[in-house]
């Protein structure tokens, strides 16, 4: 069975400057589980059938002008109706004042009132684009996660394989430290996945014979960054005699991350192989994928040995020298 993530509703009153109009409690103890919001017309005209009480409902100027074409009774009524389901949260829009049943309903069946001076559509797409990121399907994974030349790359490998001191040297190079040791991992999308660091160890490192250092601290507020989009992983490992490694990276390899497939390179650790410089490489060749040209694919056809595909073909970079 699918985990159940939540939110307090005060947590999302404070990220998004709502007014508390009225609260029947304390407002930590009220969660949102639902990701997806709704606006209740359907409901003011008597259809409850789908209501779902999980979702925020955001009611606007359009909503208030349809309820006040209606009698003061057929008004009560309506809102009675739809108080009566018990939404998790009202939020009314565009600064307006709640009319006076809603107070009173409120108050019987103990639903919030909130109020915000934006508009309806660039509050329902806030709260959408928030909610989907604090109620996301998340594991944590055993890693390190950097952003090099705009690329998430994860990176993973058994204790002491040389994850973190990695990490150090590509920051020293420019790029940026999201998470060390422990990379909270959140589905986001569909297609997308989200990585950052729990907060009570964010911007820390641990490097053996050394100690634990604050990344931020040493080297700047630019050196490390909050979250970031998960483009690839980088999988270290000793490196084995005899073991047959990727040398072509003619085809891409996979692995799935929640459901989602993230593009995989398994790297050999081996004294004398600088893996900062290797894991840039392995990022920027990842973006080039991404862009529709394949090194591999190129190499093969310049040798005879394959047939290029006519989008390669424009995407030629080697054509000129």
């Amino acid at each position: 069975m699918d985990t159940k993530y939540s939110v307090s509703l005060s947590k999302i009153i404070d990220a998004h400057g709502f007014e508390v109009v009225y609260a029947p409690e304390d407002l930590k103890n009220r969660t949102v589980i639902s990701p997806d919001v709704n606006r209740p017309s359907l409901v003011f005209l008597g259809f409850e059938k789908y209501f779902d009480a999980h979702r925020l409902q955001f009611i606007g100027a359009q909503e208030l002008d349809f309820i006040t074409h209606f009698t003061e009774e057929e008004i009560d009524s309506k809102v009675k109706l739809f108080l009566s389901l018990k939404p998790v949260a009202v939020i009314l829009t565009r600064g307006l004042e709640f009319p006076e049943c809603f107070l009173k309903y409120a108050e019987e069946y103990s639903v919030p009132l909130l109020r915000t001076h934006d508009s309806t559509s660039s509050v329902m797409s806030s709260i959408i684009s928030y909610l989907n990121v604090e109620l996301a399907p998340r594991i944590t994974r055993h890693g390190v996660f950097v952003e090099v030349h705009g690329e998430g790359v994860l990176i993973l490998g058994e204790s002491g394989v040389g994850k973190s001191e990695t990490a150090l040297e590509l920051i020293k190079r420019g790029h940026r430290l999201i998470a060390d040791d422990a990379v909270d991992i959140r589905r986001t999308s569909s297609r997308t996945l989200v990585g950052s660091a729990p907060d009570n160890i964010r911007h820390f490192i641990e490097l053996r014979g050394v100690g634990v250092i604050n990344a931020r601290r040493i080297f700047g507020v630019g050196a490390v960054k909050l979250t970031e989009r998960i483009d690839m992983v980088i999988q270290l490992e000793p490196w084995e005699e005899g073991k047959t490694y990727e040398r072509l990276g003619l085809d891409c390899e996979y692995t799935d991350i929640l459901g989602i497939k993230v593009p995989i390179s398994v790297v050999p650790v081996q004294p004398g192989r600088n893996l900062s410089i290797i894991i840039e490489a392995a990022a920027m060749n990842n973006r080039q994928r991404k862009m529709g040209y394949n090194a591999a694919r190129q190499l093969l056809h310049n040798l005879g040995m394959d047939e290029i595909s006519p989008d390669e073909k424009e995407l030629d970079i080697w054509h000129d020298f």
